[in-house]
């Protein structure tokens, strides 16, 4: 069973921790900048690769510090990221979250997770966020990709239109909504949007 609440974060006020500067630290970066481009992201690695060096160049609020983990590393952070190929070093860094109660993402490590990084979609003000309850990421990926082919590069001027549309209605709550299902319903196929 899957008891996931999703929830979309504004990480532009928040202190967020990211430990390692490898091939998977390369790839939580890059996502995360994407969606978030004013994070405030302390990293905290012995030795950054090239890659992950290209995927924070240009973000000011990114500040990399080349030195080993240190359980003091986690205090004055809301967030915390881990991406290390050090099981125990992981495990270490949940005990120094947990203690302090932060939230923790281990990548490739579900059963050390509070919460996961999904795939995520972005078209606009658009965003899609995908879970497969840590089964497979990679799963996650292909249909990030394929939504992100079949979703309409227009999408966000639909969305601009709507949002002009619903603050001119002067109607009650239940009205806007009906109102509003009413004239998206040919954005789904007709079996989906003939059912309430």
């Amino acid at each position: 069973m899957n008891t996931l609440y999703p929830i979309f974060l504004r990480f532009e006020n928040k202190q967020i921790l990211l430990v390692g500067a490898g091939k998977a630290a390369c790839e939580k970066i890059s996502f995360l900048l994407k969606c978030s481009p004013d994070a405030q992201v302390t990293v905290v690695a012995e030795q950054a690769c090239a890659a992950f060096l290209a995927a924070i160049e240009g973000f000011d609020k990114v500040q990399l510090v080349l030195k080993s983990y240190d359980s003091t590393d986690v205090k004055n952070h809301h967030i915390v990221i881990v991406a290390t190929n050090r099981r125990d070093l992981n495990e270490q860094i949940v005990a120094d979250a947990h203690a302090n109660n932060l939230w923790i993402n281990v990548a490739d490590q579900p059963d050390l997770c509070d919460f996961y990084l999904g795939g995520i979609v972005t078209k606009g003000n658009l965003k899609i966020a995908i879970s497969t309850n840590g089964k497979s990421p990679t799963v996650a990926k292909r249909l990030r990709q394929w939504l992100e082919e079949v979703l309409p590069d227009n999408i966000d001027e639909l969305l601009e239109v709507m949002q002009q549309y619903r603050q001119s209605l002067r109607l009650d709550f239940e009205q806007k909504v009906a109102l509003l299902a009413k004239h998206t319903a040919q954005l789904l196929p007709s079996s989906v949007s003939s059912n309430p």
